[in-house]
């Protein structure tokens, strides 16, 4: 596969409901589409960086900068039998995981349609269908929680996770559970809380709780173990995780016991299949999560999480819950928590180009020397 054109497209979408979490409130999305072309094909992938540096240091325009000026003068105009190549060629880059891995999916897109075959063929999956659950942001109130809570678990998803942070956790942890006995309920903090903060967390270990995830800072791994050793509920890790070796750390010393696998915050698929490998040695579940994506995004998670060790139900619920209308076809909605995987090469899905192209606020073309 030779790499003849890389583009670049920012296309503006808004959520149907303010989407509330410990490190700001999110409604209108700025996404950043990458569409990779060679060989009479072309792949497409979503650049998962937001538009603000609360998740992570890197934005859609960092992104942008980092593909334009280093990722595609190297792989421009190469060829590559397999998209692990083009991870060699790009070792040089120093972080910036979401920009290169937006490029090395939308690659594997490309390579799986050269090859006639669905991504999740390639990837090594075992599932054509995916557990979902859902995340519900920061609510007016714990009654308001509970009445979002009601609306998924009728709608038949295996998960219901809460947003938490500081002064907003035990109360509306205890109404869910309280409404739902049964329900498997999580609870994420992005990193909201200090070790300091332990005695409420410890609190959280009466609610049943599958996981609470990423509860300390983003780049720590020794106080998570410090406080997984208080803790009867299981903690999951996610903004800490970025490389396989980030997990066996982790995993080893006991800073968790489940990981949130993001492919774009780990580099993209071949880092997420060794993650993904390091999570199964040490016995430890992994899920895919979400990060606000369109249809593009939200395909490629549903590939990734046909892997064996993906059993628990993942961040990627219906489009329709986030988009009045999304920019792919076939719509990706779940049926009684269960996503299917799209047929056909690739991804499966394809762009609404009269769509995308209303929502383009801007776009670039690379393209290789003759």
């Amino acid at each position: 596969m030779r790499i003849e054109q890389i583009e670049l497209r920012e296309v503006a979408m808004r959520l149907r409901f303010r989407f509330e979490t410990s490190f700001g409130v999110e409604q209108d999305r700025r996404i950043v589409l990458i569409t990779v072309r060679g060989d009479g094909g072309e792949g497409i992938a979503e650049c998962v960086a937001g538009e603000f540096p609360g998740y992570a240091y890197e934005t859609r325009d960092t992104a942008w900068g980092v593909i334009k000026d280093f990722v595609a003068p190297v792989v421009m105009g190469r060829d590559y039998a397999t998209p692990h190549q083009l991870l060699h060629d790009l070792r040089f880059v120093r972080g910036h995981n979401m920009a290169v891995a937006a490029v090395e999916m939308a690659l594997w897109d490309l390579h799986a349609k050269s090859l006639g075959v669905p991504l999740w063929h390639l990837l090594g999956g075992v599932r054509t269908e995916v557990p979902v659950g859902v995340s519900i942001g920061i609510q007016p109130s714990a009654e308001a929680t509970v009445e979002e809570a009601r609306t998924h678990l009728a709608q038949g998803y295996r998960r219901v996770k809460l947003k938490i942070k500081p002064g907003w956790d035990v109360v509306p942890v205890r109404a869910v559970r309280e409404a739902f006995p049964d329900a498997d309920v999580t609870v994420d903090a992005n990193s909201a809380y200090r070790l300091v903060d332990a005695p409420i967390l410890r609190q959280l270990d009466a609610f049943d709780l599958a996981y609470v995830e990423q509860p300390l800072a983003h780049d720590d791994l020794v106080d998570h173990a410090a406080l997984q050793a208080q803790l009867s509920t299981s903690i999951c890790l996610d903004e800490s995780i970025h490389s396989a070796e980030d997990a066996r750390k982790g995993l080893q010393i006991g800073a968790g016991r489940v990981i949130n696998v993001k492919v774009g915050r780990v580099r993209g698929y071949v880092a997420a299949r060794r993650l993904h490998d390091v999570a199964v040695a040490f016995g430890a579940p992994v899920w895919c999560g979400g990060m606000l994506e369109s249809g593009v995004g939200r395909a490629h998670n549903l590939h990734v999480s046909t892997l064996e060790g993906f059993v628990l139900p993942g961040d990627t619920s219906s489009a329709s819950r986030y988009w009045d209308e999304d920019i792919v076809e076939p719509l990706l909605d779940a049926v009684d928590g269960v996503q299917r995987v799209p047929e056909g090469p690739g991804i499966g899905v394809t762009l609404k180009h009269d769509l995308v192209e209303r929502l383009t606020r801007r776009v670039e073309v690379l393209s290789a020397s003759v």
